[in-house]
């Protein structure tokens, strides 16, 4: 039979690597195997000390150590000590710092949480009588360390898993498109705050339903559908992208016109663990696309009718068997002449609306007469039409204002004539 105190021994490591697979919580670990390590030692106090990244060194748990033996060690806890010093240097130096601090703690000893090749931390153990510790007594404490050692890297472990899970929930409910996270059967694991936005239901009736139960199309889409491209293969390769566009439909009407990209997340063995969607509303892309087509339309026809007159006007001039008289001639090269002007001025509006597009339209303020522009505009419809009359009409001391004549004359005269 084991001696009673290996039994002891034994039954305490058990405890404390059960512990490590059920307590979450690091400091009532860390607190457990301190008292098991005193205990086992028949020492009187002792504390964990762990090293923080960004806040340096912190007492994680302690057990009867008085406040001012805590202000001896803080020297001993500086960033960068402990992971510079060896097991004897470290034990020399507590010895050292129990003598000096004269309060009955005479003898201590101390080892290193290491893990993975790094010191996360250190343990340290006192008795108040002046026996040393023996070889046992410090394997004994290498065992406590090293279950500690184990405790802290699975907390911190946990406590990064935890961050980059909070750091993705902050991502996906912080985008402007929808994400969808599926599974590798098309079940959605995760919807965002965008999608319910644009799908109009919460997030509750999204989740662990089928792909195809809520990403269903108003008519046709442009491009592959998932289900079309994973029957030809898809995915590849990790980095196979696929998209497709249509008119989303909704449990509200109308379709949302959207762009939607798929991207898989493959295992290191190659196979398909989860779908990555990402649902952009292109709603004023495709409205602008429609502007863009009326107005290509609109413009070829415009500039189809000063185009037909110039031409026609000057084939007629041109034929070889009339001969015109000179008022003729003038009046065709003046009709000629107008139309050439507003073939130009239907360039200069492009021009303009392509500046305005890009930002470069800038603006050539003088003084201006609004009610002599005014009266010139009047005058310039006036014979263009006998069914309209024209009213000038402006207080009397109206004051001169800073305005760019053209574009203020042309935007007038696009009123004018549009009415």
């Amino acid at each position: 039979m084991l001696p009673d105190f290996r039994v002891r021994q034994r039954d305490y490591l058990l405890e404390i690597a059960r512990l490590l697979t059920q307590e979450l919580d690091i400091e009532k670990l860390l607190t457990r195997i301190l008292r098991i390590a005193i205990e086992m030692l028949a020492g009187q106090a002792g504390l964990i000390a762990l090293k923080d990244a960004a806040e340096g060194w912190r007492v994680a748990a302690a057990q009867g150590i008085p406040p001012a033996l805590l202000s001896y060690l803080k020297p001993l806890l500086a960033e960068g000590t402990v992971s510079e010093l060896n097991v004897t240097e470290l034990n020399r130096m507590l010895k050292n710092l129990a003598y000096t601090a004269s309060m009955g703690l005479l003898s201590g000893v101390g080892l290193p949480l290491v893990a993975h090749e790094e010191v996360i931390g250190v343990i340290f153990i006192f008795r108040n009588y002046p026996d040393l510790f023996s070889a046992n007594d410090k394997s004994l404490l290498r065992s406590f360390a090293d279950q500690a050692a184990i405790a802290v890297f699975n907390a911190q472990l946990y406590g990064q898993v935890s961050y980059e899970k909070q750091r993705l929930d902050a991502l996906l409910d912080s985008a402007a498109d929808g994400i969808l996270i599926l599974n590798a059967d098309h079940t959605i694991e995760r919807v965002n705050a965008a999608f319910e936005k644009f799908y109009g239901a919460p997030r509750a009736e999204i989740t662990g339903r089928a792909h195809g139960e809520i990403i269903q199309w108003a008519r046709n889409p442009e491009g592959l559908t998932l289900e079309d491209a994973e029957a030809g293969g898809w995915p590849l390769t990790a980095n196979a992208y696929l998209y497709v566009e249509g008119d989303l439909d909704r449990p509200q009407p109308p379709p949302l016109p959207v762009g939607v990209t798929y991207a898989p997340l493959l295992s290191p063995q190659g196979t398909l663990r989860n779908i990555v969607v990402t649902v952009r509303d292109i709603t004023h892309f495709r409205t602008a696309e429609e502007i863009k087509s009326t107005f290509i339309s609109i413009i070829s026809h415009e500039l189809r009718t000063p185009v037909a007159l110039i031409k026609g006007y000057v084939s007629t001039l041109r034929r070889e068997d009339a001969t015109w008289d000179r008022g003729v001639v003038n009046d065709s090269l003046a009709v000629i002449e107008e139309e050439s002007d507003r073939l130009t001025q239907m360039i200069d509006d492009l021009l303009d609306a392509s500046r305005l597009q890009a930002g470069g339209l800038s603006l050539n303020r003088a003084d201006l007469s609004l009610p002599a522009l005014a009266e010139r505009l009047a005058e310039r419809f006036r014979t263009q039409t006998s069914h309209h009359t024209f009213v000038v009409d402006f207080p009397r001391k109206f004051p001169v204002i800073l305005a760019d004549e053209p574009r203020l004359e042309q935007v007038l005269a696009n009123l004018i004539s549009n009415a």
